[in-house]
């Protein structure tokens, strides 16, 4: 009997599923069942929503539940069973007909039904990750709200057709896109529309944070409680783009970025003379080198690991720097290809500020391609495709990129097209809104459709945030996508059947050849 199931991220054992003692990403195999079971309590508060009707604390505890069941957020089975009776006394407070669900009823289904109300469940997983950094700034929306439950719902529905749920797992995507577009708001209302940055990677002497994740609310509340106190902040992973909104960056101490993407954290934070505090995902299992200057904060939490609560005061964070005592003096580090600088900020409000420049440059043929090359970095081998990619791309094409993905080639200098430069960093995962937007927009400018212009999708996937902008490129007809480095494990051959004969879907195959496919 299996001890665990779980095949929502792209690591997943043998590429099946995790069904051991542990997963993959390192969650054990009794924090897998329960998040299973809050799982079920989540579809059971769905039901209960039903019959009554959805508050501003169910609205807050569906967002919670789900984000801390995503990959490499929450390794606590303390938190997660405290989250979970939450859950349960508010479904009873609306109904005490409503049952929570049995989660082994959805990994034993059969196989085209699991695999679709796996796409639903992993992509609101997704969803609710950006709803509530939007929650967080004060934004929110009733349709994505609702649509939690609705999508929640049909994960319990045992008369659950392929035809039934097609449709809803394309309207994850809509919703998605919705729920993007919020959080872009939100962002550039409360920090600034981005401008491009270069942003350097040594660090100064002295004392210093390291803020991962992806919850700008937080850098600034950091940013703010650590002015003049002689510390610097450095970003790490997904917070890289922060440097670029103006309300954050008038911040004299956020000073750079620290390390490359997440799953080389247990190397770079070994001995770090630092704390390092996660406000989102991605968390790996602590080692005890740095275990004792690691803090987590919002749904992040993890064992014996000290946790900011809803009061944000970080002066726990802020006095284990200054014992620490940062380095004794300036230390250079590097990008994986040895560049000592990193520069972001190319939303769509900056592309788009300069489409007359991006027209011209394509009619004169300066620019003949364009290669969104971007998604969540990950361990597994086969991720250097990505950089071998971009530096097999001819020199006429543009690299729009974004997520963590990015720092697979992010350092490389390869120069630029008409003052553009050739590689163009967007921002987070949630950024996927500004590229979509670019693309709609070119697509208007050159009177044609998304898919007949000179742009290549070439994304990297890990985990749920990856699946929903997945959906909502589907939602939006977009075509001839390759993903990688391997497909969803919960994808069955019958829906894999239907992606690639309706979408065209590519799995990666080595840069040369899929270059060649893709411009002849």
């Amino acid at each position: 009997m299996n001890k665990m199931f779980c095949f929502q991220c792209e690591q997943t054992a043998m590429s099946t599923g995790c069904t051991g003692n542990a997963g993959v990403c390192g969650k054990k195999s009794d924090t897998a069942n329960l998040q299973d079971k809050l799982t079920g309590a989540l579809i059971g508060l769905a039901c209960a929503v039903k019959t009554s009707s959805a508050t501003a604390t169910t609205d807050k505890l569906m967002l919670s539940g789900l984000f801390t069941t995503i990959t490499n957020v929450n390794f606590n089975n303390e938190t997660i069973n405290e989250l979970t009776e939450e859950i349960t006394k508010e479904k009873v407070k609306l109904s005490n007909t409503c049952l929570d669900y049995d989660m082994q009823n959805l990994w034993n289904d059969q196989e085209d039904i699991r695999s679709l109300k796996s796409l639903i469940l992993f992509g609101l997983r997704g969803v609710a990750a950006y709803a509530y950094h939007a929650m967080v700034l004060g934004y929110k929306d009733e349709q994505v709200n609702n649509f939690f439950y609705e999508g929640m719902s049909a994960i319990s529905n045992s008369n659950a057709t392929v035809e039934s749920l097609l449709p809803l797992v394309l309207k994850t995507g809509e919703i998605n896109l919705t729920c993007m577009a919020l959080l872009d708001k939100a962002n550039t209302d409360s920090f600034g529309i981005p401008v491009p940055t270069t942003v350097p990677l040594t660090v100064e002497k002295g004392p210093f944070i390291v803020i991962t994740g992806h919850d700008l609310y937080d850098l600034k509340l950091l940013l703010e409680q650590t002015a003049n106190k002689g510390i610097n902040i450095y970003t790490h992973g997904e917070m890289l783009p922060a440097h670029a909104y103006p309300e954050l960056k008038k911040y004299p101490h956020l000073k750079g970025n620290f390390g490359t993407a997440w799953q080389n954290q247990q190397k770079e934070f070994d001995n770090l003379p630092a704390p390092i505090l996660f406000t989102t995902n991605c968390l790996m299992p602590v080692r005890p080198s740095y275990a004792d200057r690691v803090f987590t904060t919002e749904v992040v939490s993890y064992p014996e690991i000290v946790h900011i609560g809803e009061n944000k005061d970080f002066t726990p964070v802020i006095d284990k720097a200054l014992a620490l005592g940062g380095y004794t003096e300036d230390t250079e580090f590097t990008g994986i290809n040895g560049g000592n600088t990193v520069t972001t900020g190319f939303g769509h409000g900056t592309i788009l500020g300069v489409a007359d420049k991006v027209v011209s440059a394509v009619k004169t043929g300066a620019i003949k391609h364009f290669f969104l090359v971007g998604g969540c970095d990950g361990a597994k081998t086969g991720r250097n495709y990505y950089t071998d990619f971009v530096k097999l791309t001819p020199p006429d094409s543009i690299i729009l990129t974004l997520a963590c993905g990015k720092y697979r080639f992010n350092d490389l200098d390869l120069g630029t097209i008409g003052g553009l430069p050739r590689i163009m960093d967007m921002g987070q995962c949630n950024d996927a809104y500004g590229a979509i937007k670019v693309a709609v927009a070119l697509s208007e400018a050159f009177n044609c459709t998304v898919n007949e212009l000179p742009l290549s999708f070439i994304l990297s996937w890990y985990e749920q945030k990856a699946v929903c902008i997945l959906l909502t490129l589907l939602h939006l007809g977009v075509k001839n996508i390759y993903l990688g480095p391997t497909l969803p494990a919960f994808l069955s051959p019958n829906i894999l059947k239907f992606l690639v004969e309706n979408y065209n879907i590519s799995p990666i195959s080595t840069p040369e050849k899929d270059l060649k496919k893709i411009l002849g």
